[in-house]
């Protein structure tokens, strides 16, 4: 037992004071003599006795009555438990990510945890807290009831890591308690590194009912006709259930198409066919699961034809005409003698067709090219010297050529992960006719691998550099040193570089993806570009470059949906916003991850155990009354003890 005011423990010397007076009455009786009468005397005898009795009884009461009250005012407490972290900062991490719309016992998560939150969180204490894509610091739960109430369910995923950066940011002289809310989806033990060894953080895993979900992943153009396009849209499930799920294609509130997915597996794709024009809606399906992935915006505009390109040789580029037809692209073919540089910017793809020397002037307009969302095709010369070769490729950075090998190579590997090859294939190929090269370069390089050789090497790297790309043949491809002309391959790969992603094809942004944007428009530096539908409006950040803008919208939109760019009150172009589908796979994450967590059933348990734990027992109030007990007794001796 300690005591808050030691130092009152001094006054129990006053005890001294009742012990005296006790001895002061305590003096001998003085002899008086009497007729001598048997009765008095017994009388005289049980008198002085009772009379001691009461003496001694009051004594005690006093002396416990004094030692009770001073030890009353010196508040003696028994110290807390957890006493170390008792000043504690309190910081509340709450997911509300899309995962959290998954239903528990009680309804949605999210709602459950805010709940929670507004019931049990002491009136009078501080804390902060943090969401997906808001913090509150040093707040109580008066002050953001409203915000609370009106929570909404964040287009950014859940990161245990981000938060915990935030928190370690906040300096502070005591520790801190990080009560995290999530329901783990995507976590690994990795992403408690971010917190201080000090400070304790406590995990509330609410648990979902349904944990099956069905999503529309993506949209994509599976092949252009005369009249029509023919698009691919892509579902996911984690259930293994077969199931028959309507789906409907909507042109702005118009239905086109409409068709039922027999889901067998995890993933399904399904074909629609719809007029080739301005198209300006979404795909649906109806899940009872998680909503927010149930509807995929996208935008398609009319096809412009793309201009493509090739420096070189005209005999070594006559395959590359084959290639880019039109009416899809508009293709040429120069010379490096009668280039004309004019023309450049009017490009989406340029090729470089084994060129036997780059020229520097045309090194800087390629740089700005790709920087400005054109794509570049290098296919090296053998006669090339691999130092200007190295002096082009070194403005993009992480990529080199070295020496030129004379040995036979097979091309033997697709990267189908890369997004050159994305929406290419139905399903991976193995076993196709594997073309060949004679001689070729060593590419050292920091960038995926789109085609590879037999030894692992790379045939094709792709590069992506702010808005354009960069491609990397390692070896000449004419038909003296390499049959790949002849293999199905080259067709799909040419035709996707030659490509321009902001001209033709489906457009389908992700929320809270930092990639830029390019619009076509021209601008002054005086006007602005905005982007609104009907519910939302907003400012993207933007440069302009010719005759096109570069934006980026970083975390806006909040809300998905198809939206106009505006110059001038007039619309542009067409632009959609999806959530992001990583939060659509409800996998929870292994029991070896949720073992390390220090979890806790729940907000009103914690706050219950800090209660406990870090509070000091109080007893002068004990020692109160055991006082006022004493002053009833004493007068209860005074009254009836004779």
């Amino acid at each position: 037992m300690q005591f808050k005011h030691p130092e009152i423990l001094y006054f129990l010397f006053l005890l001294v004071i009742p012990i005296l007076v006790h001895l002061f009455q305590l003096r001998k009786f003085k002899k008086e003599f009497f007729t001598n009468v048997k009765f008095l005397k017994e009388l005289s005898i049980q008198t002085r006795k009772s009379s001691k009795i009461k003496k001694w009884l009051l004594l005690a009461a006093r002396l416990l009555l004094l030692t009770f009250l001073i030890f009353a005012f010196a508040q003696p407490f028994f110290k807390a438990k957890d006493s170390e972290n008792s000043n504690n900062e309190l910081f509340v991490v709450l997911d509300n990510s899309y995962s959290m719309q998954a239903k528990g016992q009680k309804g949605q998560l999210l709602k459950r945890a805010v709940q929670d939150l507004m019931e049990f969180a002491p009136e009078n204490s501080n804390f902060s807290l943090i969401t997906n894509d808001e913090s509150y610091w040093d707040t109580n739960i008066n002050a953001i009831e409203k915000e609370l109430q009106n929570l909404k369910y964040s287009a950014i995923p859940f990161s245990l890591e981000t938060a915990l950066t935030k928190i370690k940011s906040r300096k502070t002289f005591v520790n801190k308690d990080i009560v995290v809310i999530t329901d783990a989806i995507g976590m690994n033990k990795n992403h408690l590194k971010s917190s201080k060894e000090n400070d304790k953080t406590y995990f509330i895993i609410p648990k979902a009912e349904q944990l099956k979900n069905i999503a529309i992943d993506s949209v994509y153009m599976s092949q252009t006709l005369d009249n029509f396009y023919e698009i691919t849209v892509q579902f996911s499930s984690n259930s293994d259930e077969d199931k028959a799920i309507p789906v409907s294609v909507y042109n702005q509130n118009e239905l086109i198409a409409k068709t039922i997915l027999n889901l067998k597996k995890n993933k399904e794709i399904v074909n629609f066919t719809i007029p080739k024009k301005d198209f300006h809606g979404y795909v649906s399906i109806n899940d009872n699961s998680l909503a927010f992935d149930n509807t995929l915006y996208f935008t398609i505009s009319k096809p412009i034809l793309t201009s493509v390109l090739s420096i070189g040789e005209a005999e070594k580029s006559n395959f590359l005409s084959r290639i880019y037809t039109k009416p899809e692209f508009n293709y040429s073919n120069s010379s490096i003698t009668t280039l004309d540089y004019s023309q450049l910017n009017k490009q989406d793809a340029i090729i470089l067709n084994e060129l036997d020397n780059i020229p520097v002037a045309l090194q800087t307009n390629l740089k700005s090219f790709v920087e400005k969302g054109g794509n570049v095709i290098l296919i090296p010369s053998d006669k090339n010297e691999i130092s200007n070769l190295n002096a082009f490729l070194s403005v993009f950075g992480g990529i080199q050529f070295q020496d030129l090998q004379m040995q036979e190579k097979k091309i033997t590997k697709i990267n189908f992960s890369n997004p050159l090859f994305s929406n290419v294939f139905e399903k991976k190929i193995t076993n196709f006719q594997y073309p060949n090269v004679l001689q070729s370069f060593i590419v050292k390089s920091n960038f995926p691998q789109a085609i590879s050789f037999d030894d692992q090497s790379a045939f094709l790297t792709s590069v992506q550099k702010q808005m354009g790309n960069l491609f990397v043949f390692s070896a000449p491809i004419n038909k003296s040193n390499s049959n790949f002309q002849n293999s199905p391959l080259i067709v799909p790969t040419f035709y996707k570089m030659g490509l321009s992603n902001d001209k033709n094809g489906v457009k389908a942004e992700t929320i809270g993806n930092s990639n830029s944007i390019l619009i076509t428009a021209k601008i002054n530096n005086n006007e602005i570009i905005s982007i609104k539908n009907a519910s939302e409006e907003f400012i993207p950040s933007q440069q302009i470059m010719n005759d096109k803008v570069k934006i980026t919208c970083a975390d806006n939109p909040k809300q998905a949906g198809n939206f106009e760019v505006m110059q001038n009150n007039k619309v542009v172009e067409n632009i959609s916003f999806n959530f992001d589908r990583k939060e659509s796979n409800l996998k929870k994450p292994s029991n070896e991850t949720l073992s390390d967590l220090n979890k806790i059933e729940s907000i009103e348990t914690f706050f219950e155990t800090i209660q406990i734990d870090r509070t000091d027992s109080q007893v002068w109030r004990w020692f109160l009354i055991f006082t006022l007990l004493f002053i009833f007794l004493e007068i209860l001796i005074q009254k009836f003890v004779k």
